[in-house]
């Protein structure tokens, strides 16, 4: 679990999941800024511990149609040529990957004609694209929408869904194929 976000104090909904997912046997969670806040990121740390797993979870909100900018400088230095990608580059080949987020406004405002204009994936096609380069399999993000608007028991139903989620991933019991087809990985539960 790759976790950025630049203001977790202020945060409601992501508190709340970090501190259910560091409970969790057999997840690691890396606060990326809590590890690294010069942004000074050691590249053969991360690389062990993307080895050492084999289901990987940029989990962050969504600022400005995007990751806050430390997953940017982690893809940028850790995933190397060789390493990650290109003819030698198979370090991850077959892991499984995908984006964890928040958002403030719901997921409806983020399609045609709703106030964002795009679905959300369109806004995370490049983590899509660099699974892809990496020889990884994307599965569709996952989505905890209408933090700004949510009451804290939906937003922690919300919780416990992913939380539940990642644990059918780990044991294997998610059907890969037809997780693929969907837009977003929280259509295999019942809160969206």
């Amino acid at each position: 679990m790759l976790f950025a976000h630049p203001t977790l104090e202020q945060s409601v909904v992501n508190k709340k999941l970090i501190k259910r997912l560091q409970t969790l046997e057999n997840v690691s969670v890396r606060d990326l800024y809590e590890l690294y806040p010069d942004f000074d990121i050691p590249v053969k740390v991360e690389q062990a511990a993307l080895e050492r797993h084999d289901i990987i979870i940029w989990l962050h909100p969504i600022y400005w149609y995007a990751a806050p900018p430390i997953i940017k400088q982690w893809i940028d230095l850790v995933l190397l040529h060789d390493w990650a990608y290109g003819a030698n580059g198979v370090a991850l080949k077959g892991k499984l990957i995908f984006n964890m987020v928040t958002t403030g406004s719901t997921i409806e405002s983020y399609q045609a004609g709703g106030h964002h204009g795009y679905p959300l994936a369109d806004f995370l096609l490049p983590y899509r694209q660099t699974a892809h380069l990496c020889h990884m399999e994307y599965l569709p993000p996952y989505v905890i929408d209408g933090a700004f608007t949510n009451d804290t028991g939906t937003l922690m139903k919300y919780v416990d869904s992913a939380v539940e989620y990642i644990q059918r991933l780990q044991a294997g019991a998610c059907d890969l194929t037809l997780l693929k087809q969907m837009s977003y990985s929280n259509h295999l539960s019942d809160h969206h």
